[in-house]
């Protein structure tokens, strides 16, 4: 995923196993899967094998975000009235906070909801059919575990082989993840994981600074994204 999105954390499904949610009302049934994915063909394909398991099912209904800043968005009612069904289950999906989190924005992406419909005979009318899509997604959702991904910014600090082990533990004494040392024949180079927002790295700037009395300094690389627990 590119370093250039706008969000630097997000909330994702802490399994990449589908999570499944059976809902009953009027004799319909409404079978929720949800699934971590990282781009659209992974999302269509996992509706592509729903639709095949469920091939005697009248409606195989779909929506899906993908990205941090959640840009990619796609639903369908798959046959169901316009707005019943793929509209109401994106809308689910879009309002879901992380347990804990209360007061910050939704922020959760990178999943893909898919709700089968056998239906029971009964009609249940377009508020009803609004009501049942999201009440299959929110509640599969309430079984899921959620976690924050985050992105991190990666520093390197070269330091005489000596003082490595040191600086490796008054990093880590201060919060500071560190993700591994390589030595070379002059020097040892340590590298560390921040949160990706600049004035966190330049108070990790000045808390180098501070431990090291101004002998090292942190030059900042590339990102990845990573799950916090």
């Amino acid at each position: 995923m590119s370093d250039k999105t706008r969000a630097n954390r997000y909330t994702v499904l802490a399994s990449k196993e589908p999570v499944r949610h059976l809902l009953e009302i009027k004799r319909s049934e409404f079978i929720c899967y949800l699934l971590r994915v990282e781009s659209e063909p992974q999302a269509r394909a996992f509706i592509e094998s729903k639709r095949k398991q469920y091939h005697d099912a009248r409606h195989v209904c779909s929506a899906f975000i993908i990205g941090a800043d959640r840009d990619l968005q796609r639903s369908s009612d798959d046959g169901e009235p316009a707005g019943t069904a793929g509209v109401p289950m994106m809308q689910a999906l879009l309002a879901r906070r992380a347990q804990g989190r209360e007061g910050q924005a939704a922020d959760l992406s990178d999943i893909c909801a898919v709700v089968v419909r056998y239906f029971g005979g009964i009609k249940l009318g377009a508020g009803g059919l609004v009501r049942a899509y999201t009440e299959a997604v929110a509640a599969a959702l309430d079984t899921a575990r959620l976690t924050p991904r985050e992105r991190l910014r990666l520093g390197l600090i070269s330091v005489p082989h000596s003082e490595a082990g040191r600086l490796e533990n008054d990093l880590r004494a201060q919060g500071y993840a560190v993700l591994g040392t390589d030595y070379s024949a002059s020097h040892a180079e340590i590298t560390v994981a921040v949160f990706d927002d600049s004035q966190l790295q330049a108070r990790t700037e000045d808390m180098l600074a501070q431990v090291s009395a101004g002998a090292y300094h942190i030059e900042w690389a590339g990102t990845e994204w990573v799950d916090r627990p």
